[in-house]
């Protein structure tokens, strides 16, 4: 039985993780990085939304899609360094989506509308975009913050801390509250929230 548009894009999206030359370890084994990055997107989708759409599972599945090719550090220093950075990987990201998804055999309403939500594109307003950002924040919370937290000043974490968290829904408030964290990590969100 041939794959649905579905199951063939995200074996496609998962194809171009899958080459990520960056490792993390995962029960013992080496996977790479992007692939276990976009395993923790779509699982943290199925915590937030009951039954979500083609659209928003192709778009959180997405949304890191081959991000190593163009490192941060390309970029200068600073907040509009890693906006412009992050803009441009959005760019990326969504176009390379769109095309896999239109070789699925999606149409371009499809392509394109899945290619805004990576490119975040109303955020705050539209659901789908409003998903790809929750999971991000979520992945971010749960996998990198304790570490993030370690080489960033006190008060810029802070400010990070609450940046992120009025981008993310009620739902993905709830979900991060019950996150395990370390006593430090527990204690800079506290003070971010109160803040």
């Amino acid at each position: 039985m041939p794959l649905s548009p579905l199951d063939q894009a995200l074996a496609a999206l998962d194809a171009l993780h899958a080459e990520d030359p960056r490792r993390v370890e995962v029960n013992g084994e080496p996977v790479p990085q992007e692939l276990w990055h976009a395993g923790r997107m779509s699982a943290w989708l199925e915590r937030l939304h009951d039954q979500p759409d083609e659209r928003v599972r192709l778009a959180v599945r997405g949304q890191h899609l081959q991000r190593w090719q163009v490192p941060r550090t390309d970029y200068p220093e600073g907040r509009v360094g890693y906006l412009t950075w992050r803009r441009d990987q959005g760019q990326r990201a969504g176009e390379t989506t769109a095309r896999l998804m239109r070789e699925a055999g999606y149409g371009e309403e499809d392509a394109e509308a899945v290619a805004r939500m990576i490119r975040k594109q109303g955020l705050g307003r539209d659901p789908g975009t409003q998903a790809v950002e929750d999971c991000a924040c979520l992945v971010f919370l749960e996998n990198y913050f304790g570490d993030f937290s370690k080489q960033i000043d006190h008060d810029h974490l802070i400010r990070i801390v609450q940046m992120t968290w009025k981008k993310m829904s009620p739902k993905a408030h709830e979900l991060a509250l019950g996150l395990p964290m370390t006593d430090e990590a527990r204690g800079l969100v506290e003070e971010a929230l109160a803040g």
